[in-house]
């Protein structure tokens, strides 16, 4: 039987694959140990219920009776090599730099993976945000959840409000971003 070791170690790497409805997925380290296990309740203790494949990690992790596993995120970034598509007009509207825009709190009002969309409502704003699926992931999110806490950088479109950056409300409370 392999004893637990309660030493932390920080490790860096990248998302193999997680699935928020199995609650659970898998981190390559840049360095060594294999697969490290990155549990949903880890990942939702950093104010994510998801993370997208090929995302950037930075965790504390432990060795246990079933190997090494994440057991605090520290930092997350959207996979390598992913921006943002959007359509001219869309793009106008950006102008130079999406981080100067505000930080909207915001609660997803639903999302649809499937769809690639869903909806969410900025506090003590009427209309709705769209938010597309390559926003979630060059965001460094998989999905949301109905009800969840994001904040929100927002443009203007062509047809209304629009998400152009998704930050975890503990992320964004951290000043992380």
């Amino acid at each position: 039987m392999v004893e637990e070791d309660k030493t932390t170690l920080t490790v860096q790497g990248r998302v193999k694959w997680f699935d928020p409805g199995k609650g659970f997925g898998f981190i390559v380290a840049d360095d060594a140990f294999g697969d490290i296990l990155l549990h949903a309740n880890v990942l939702r203790n950093f104010g994510q219920s998801s993370i997208a494949d090929g995302a950037s990690i930075t965790v504390n992790v432990q060795q246990t009776a079933r190997g090494v596993q994440a057991v605090e995120v520290l930092e997350i970034a959207p996979p390598p090599g992913t921006h943002l598509i959007m359509g001219e007009e869309d793009a106008a509207a950006l102008g130079e730099d999406v981080m100067a825009l505000p930080l909207e709190p915001a609660r997803v009002k639903w999302f649809d993976k499937g769809k690639g969309f869903g909806f969410a409502n900025v506090f003590g704003r009427v209309e709705d945000v769209f938010v597309h699926v390559e926003v979630l992931r060059v965001s460094g999110f998989a999905d949301l959840q109905a009800g969840e806490a994001v904040c929100l950088r927002i443009v203007d479109g062509k047809r209304g409000r629009m998400a152009v950056q998704v930050v975890s409300w503990d992320g964004a409370a951290r000043g992380g971003v």
